[in-house]
């Protein structure tokens, strides 16, 4: 599956927020956006996944535009992970799995054995099963966030569309997270996230979009595009880059300018 953005425009009634972005994505990939607060990330999504109209320039999976795609044959090629998700019910992660399997069935057709099969195995390859009869209310943030890309992936879509799924997390689950995430893409899933951590798109971004003002500011391998300069446009902060040697290679790491901390302490 490709992801193709073409010369992609919208406004909010006089308030152009993206102005002719243009991009290409491959399943086998895991794509980073990143922007400041405000650049257009939410909106690129928000285009992508067909819940904004009236944007000008095209959106193309294997080069078929989405504007000739209906709502539910969108919904079987893309697949969307919110930031966090409040249910008014305490339903199971089973069942909350099971959800993603609606775009499956007919209009007035429940979930049958078939479907139930299917959620049952995205929970055993994100690696949950044992949640199953949890309810979704009692999980921590990053296992809510895996329940979440399990019922993504029930949708049986090939592109995963994550919007800041570390957002709120603590260290450890940031890293678990994206790991899952990066195994995807490495299954053959095309997932595309934003994130405000450099530092998780130099660790596990096959791709780096930089989005700035609504244009996009710097795209390609992580390692090349985010660089201190581009760093400092897009977040405001001096930093240096440090490759630290481990027992699985060398890893990159962010390090602010030393003399930050001394102006937040004096």
């Amino acid at each position: 599956m490709t992801l193709e953005v073409k010369n992609l425009s919208y406004s909010y009634g006089r308030h152009q927020v993206l102005n002719n972005v243009s991009l290409t994505a491959a399943e086998g990939q895991c794509v980073c956006l990143l922007g400041a607060n405000g650049a257009g990330k939410t909106t690129l999504f928000r285009c992508v996944l067909g819940l904004l109209s009236g944007y000008s320039g095209d959106i193309l999976l294997d080069g078929e535009s989405c504007r000739q795609l209906s709502v539910r044959e969108l919904a079987r090629r893309i697949a969307y992970v919110p930031q966090a998700h409040s249910p008014a019910f305490n339903y199971s992660v089973f069942d909350t799995v099971l959800m993603g399997t609606s775009v499956l069935t007919d209009v007035l057709r429940t979930p049958g054995a078939s479907e139930a099969d299917v959620a049952q195995k995205m929970l055993e390859m994100m690696q949950i099963a044992d949640l199953a009869d949890r309810g979704f209310a009692e999980l921590s943030g990053g296992e809510r966030q895996l329940v979440l890309i399990s019922r993504a992936l029930a949708q049986q879509s090939r592109v995963i569309v994550m919007d800041e799924p570390t957002a709120n997390l603590d260290y450890g689950n940031q890293l678990m997270v994206m790991r899952q995430a990066k195994q995807l893409a490495g299954q053959g899933y095309l997932v595309v996230l934003s994130t405000h951590s450099p530092e998780l798109a130099l660790l596990f971004a096959d791709q780096v979009i930089v989005l700035d003002d609504g244009v996009i500011d710097a795209s390609g391998d992580a390692q090349t595009v985010l660089t201190p300069a581009v760093i400092h446009k897009t977040y405001g902060v001096t930093v240096e880059l440090h490759q630290v040697p481990t027992t699985w290679g060398d890893v990159p790491m962010v390090v602010p300018d030393v003399g930050l901390y001394d102006r937040f302490i004096a």
